[in-house]
């Protein structure tokens, strides 16, 4: 009989599958505290946060942008104006009625305190929640995981792509699920031989057998839901924008399984060097299903929107000046997009330094003076109900939280 490592055999079964079966044991944390949700979607590639809220009352935008800028409120494919100086680029309508309902903030001006402009370190950065530290071992979301005032089930955090980003690596098992219609499709797991095998390798009671039967439980709950909503949407001309079916699932699995806290999406395409485009083109493109995305997530959530925020960041900014490509290279600050329950929307918040040479980071990018830690560390607080001290161990040495983003 040939000898085989068991840990390595479940490994390699269970490669490519479309949720990662192998949490750990539950546990009652500390009472106190509601049973709060935090979704983040990082938009990997520095989105243009200078064409997404437009600064549309300042001159140097559209000198410095001459083919690229989004025109004023008012002019043919113009800015929605949101406070008479910013304006949400055309593409984002669908983001309007929560900007005018107050759950919708932005955060122009925000970002990373570190100066590099390596997509890769940035976004390590940003995921490790240590910007300038390469030494950190694991993301800030797996450590919030640790800190949540309500019991840790083996749903409590959701990762939806094909493999676990950095910004949950460490020592809590996180769920995957595979993006766009392939999240219902099933497993190996799911054929019963298979199945039926491994439940007979481990039956016993270490460590290994127990996570192998708590995670095999919570991907027959997450599939059983994500099938259910398959079938739902079948009724109906099926969405073609990949996103909005997303969001749409994990609006599902919520109303199915209230004990899910954390959800994270990375969404790609921004790198704009080349032919961004103003109120159309690459950028827009984007835009559009991200925005219809999101608001399809807050109508889905029904009442459970209230209890949820979604966080949207990227790793940088954008140059102010286009390029001579009609796009824009890697810079510096950026905007983050606050939305859900508890927000004090319909507001700009932070500090605006405005684009005058003297004002630009290294005489050509938009400088940052909301450290994105700082927005994190209000919602945490605000919004998570976590005490300074577990922030701390969240977010190592971060900033004091933004003042005002949240409703007192």
């Amino acid at each position: 009989m040939v000898s085989f490592d068991r840990r390595k055999f479940l490994q390699a079964a269970g490669a490519g599958t479309a949720l990662i079966p192998f949490g750990r044991a539950a546990f009652a944390a500390a009472a106190g505290g509601g049973n709060k949700r935090l979704v983040v979607v990082l938009l990997r590639g520095a989105v243009d946060g200078l064409n997404v809220v437009v600064p549309h009352g300042e001159t140097a935008y559209y000198d410095a942008r001459p083919t690229i800028a989004v025109p004023r409120p008012g002019r043919d494919g113009g800015a929605l104006d949101l406070d008479g100086h910013f304006g949400l680029h055309p593409a984002l309508a669908a983001l309007m009625p929560q900007w005018r309902d107050g759950t919708l903030a932005f955060v122009p001006a925000s970002g990373s305190p570190d100066e590099t402009r390596s997509h890769f370190d940035a976004q390590d950065y940003m995921e490790s929640g240590t910007p300038g530290q390469k030494s950190t071992a694991d993301g800030w979301m797996n450590r919030l995981l640790t800190e949540l005032p309500v019991k840790r089930t083996s749903t409590s955090a959701l990762s939806f792509g094909p493999t676990l980003p950095r910004i949950f690596a460490g020592p809590v098992d996180v769920a995957t699920v595979p993006l766009g219609r392939a999240a219902a499709n099933p497993i190996p797991l799911d054929r019963p031989v298979i199945n039926a095998a491994f439940d007979q390798l481990y039956t016993g009671e270490d460590t290994l057998a127990r996570a192998y039967r708590e995670g095999l439980e919570s991907h027959k709950k997450v599939m059983k839901d994500l099938q259910a909503d398959m079938m739902a949407a079948d009724n109906g001309a099926p969405s073609p924008i990949t996103f909005g079916q997303d969001t749409a699932h994990l609006a599902q699995l919520i109303k199915q399984d209230p004990s899910i806290n954390l959800a994270f999406f990375a969404l790609g395409g921004w790198d704009t060097h080349v032919n961004q485009g103003a109120s159309d083109g690459q950028l827009a493109s984007r835009l559009q299903p991200l925005a219809e995305g999101l608001a399809g997530l807050a109508t889905g959530l029904g009442k459970d929107y209230q209890d949820t925020v979604v966080l949207v960041m990227s790793e940088f900014g954008r140059t102010v000046h286009e390029n001579g490509n009609r796009g824009t290279d890697h810079g510096h600050g950026n905007v983050m997009w606050v939305m859900g329950g508890g927000i004090n929307g319909g507001k700009i918040h932070g500090r605006w330094p405005g684009l005058d040479a003297a004002s630009l980071y290294e005489k050509r990018d938009l400088a940052v003076t909301t450290d994105f830690r700082s927005v994190i560390a209000a919602v945490l607080a605000g919004h998570m109900k976590l005490a300074p001290a577990q922030i701390a161990r969240v977010l190592p040495a971060a900033p004091s939280a933004d003042p005002g983003l949240m409703r007192t």
